[in-house]
């Protein structure tokens, strides 16, 4: 007997991406609204109260408003949106941080944010380890593709093809921060620069870090081997040994739930790059969220997943 499945903003990229990798798989069976029931709180209840599981691809008002609407059911939830990834109560949806079981046995699960995803994955083995400060200010700087802002976003560059870059977030407290410095284990909430580049999908992030400054920093090659062991045996997260001239995105890649993460050093070992690459629409929202259901559903976690061939390359 399959699980059912329902997605709450199944029309958005998010869902629409969810509902891509679970077409075909006899392990889950939809819930489907048609256009009218989608914005119909009554049609939503029936629906949250009816599933096995839901996947929320809303706003965060939104979200929340439909944790009230399943109070009372038995319907397990991973949430996208950033309205409980802090919150009490709610595990965090990145097995290979907080564990397996933790995600495994989870009622209510929270999606990470593609762009804490990268930092998280980079600084949160190195901290546990000791060789990286707590309490240092850490910057992180990174470039996504436009569907990570969602429709409003992806409509504005369609629609101008002269925009070449932009950055946002310029007031600073961006609503990601919180969930950095609670999963990372930081004292300080770092600086962090997003900016939007002229493609849909694709992402880095890049933590610069001055080793030399830095009390009890360990060198580059005891940073890259802490990260391969932390994610060795990973099907998800590949810790790249080799150093590259560059890194790319594309505009034509394909879907892809996996996450690389580089560590490039000075030959002195004063100075080293973090970088992460990763789909922002992948490992960065719908690949993790399918990635916490199987899970959840007692399932093999990649399931579904794209993973060959990941990359910008």
């Amino acid at each position: 007997m399959s699980l059912s499945v329902f997605i709450d903003g199944a029309a958005g990229t998010t869902g629409l991406e969810i509902a891509d990798r679970l077409a075909g798989r006899s392990e889950f069976s939809l819930i489907i609204l048609d256009d009218a029931q989608r914005k119909s709180s009554a049609a939503r209840r029936d629906a949250l109260h009816a599933a096995d599981f839901a996947i929320l691809c809303l706003h965060d008002d939104a979200a929340r408003e439909a944790v009230e609407l399943a109070q009372g059911a038995r319907v397990r939830i991973i949430d996208a949106s950033t309205a409980h990834r802090v919150a009490e109560g709610w595990t965090y949806g990145f097995p290979e941080i907080v564990g397996r079981e933790a995600v495994a046995g989870a009622d209510r699960v929270s999606n990470p944010g593609c762009y804490p995803t990268g930092f998280i994955a980079l600084v949160a083995p190195l901290v546990r380890a000791g060789l990286l400060p707590a309490d240092w200010p850490y910057t992180v700087n990174a470039v996504s593709g436009y569907s990570g802002g969602g429709n409003p976003l992806i409509a504005r560059f369609q629609a101008d093809p002269d925009i070449a870059f932009r950055t946002y977030g310029l007031a600073l407290g961006h609503k990601h921060v919180p969930e950095m410095m609670r999963y990372a284990g930081l004292a300080h909430p770092p600086v962090f620069a997003p900016a939007v580049i002229p493609a849909h999908r694709g992402m880095v992030v890049e933590v610069p870090l001055p080793l030399a400054a830095m009390p009890g920093a360990g060198k580059p090659e005891a940073l890259l081997e802490a990260l391969t062991r932390f994610y060795a045996g990973s099907p998800v997260v590949r810790v790249r040994a080799d150093t590259p001239d560059e890194l790319l995105l594309r505009r034509s890649a394909a879907p892809a739930d996996g996450l690389e993460l580089f560590v490039f050093g000075a030959a002195d070992g004063s100075q080293a790059r973090l970088v992460a690459r990763l789909d922002n629409l992948g490992k960065g929202a719908s690949g993790a969220a399918v990635q916490s259901l199987n899970l959840m559903a007692g399932l093999p976690e990649t399931a579904g997943l794209a993973l060959a061939g990941h990359g910008g390359e």
